[in-house]
């Protein structure tokens, strides 16, 4: 994604010539906490908000570990990270092509209408607590059940 002035007008015009059908939804889990994937899932994300799909990405395990306040842009590479030399050079390389942040991704989902689940049993288990977390974006905390619930009426399901 372009800087955030040309990635607003292109989301913008690409959802003025989607069909929209408000039964066309996507489901994403993410469960990495690597950065790009973390960038895939809200790419592939805004890019169906913006075609009129709904979205609900459901975060669990390493990827609710990105959304703690203060970790978001911390997540290693998933190949090459090279004792973080690797996520160095990226980073350096998307600044340079200006793509939009992490945050500013999750800001433009949100505004897109995208809806953002917190896995309840991953912050049992590594004792994440709600107030630990950016608030502004998650929409509820649920279980397997809220997953399942909006998986089986999605056209896509993915598991990132």
């Amino acid at each position: 994604m372009l800087s955030n002035v040309p990635l607003r007008s292109s989301l913008m015009r690409i959802q003025m010539e989607a069909s929209s059908s408000t039964n066309e939804r996507a489901t994403i889990v993410l469960h990495s906490g690597d950065m790009d994937k973390v960038y895939s899932a809200l790419i592939i994300g805004n890019g169906a908000l913006a075609m009129g799909m709904e979205v609900t990405l459901y975060v669990t395990f390493w990827g609710l570990q990105r959304l703690k306040k203060g970790a978001l842009e911390r997540g290693p590479l998933s190949k090459m990270n090279l004792f973080g030399l690797g996520r160095w050079m990226v980073k350096r390389r998307m600044k340079r092509a200006k793509v939009a942040s992490l945050h500013r991704m999750f800001d433009d989902f949100k505004e897109l209408g995208g809806k953002i689940v917190a896995c309840d049993m991953t912050m049992e288990i590594m004792g994440i607590k709600p107030e630990d977390l950016h608030q502004e974006w998650i929409d509820e905390c649920g279980a397997v059940g809220t997953y399942i619930r909006d998986a089986r009426d999605s056209k896509i399901t993915l598991f990132i």
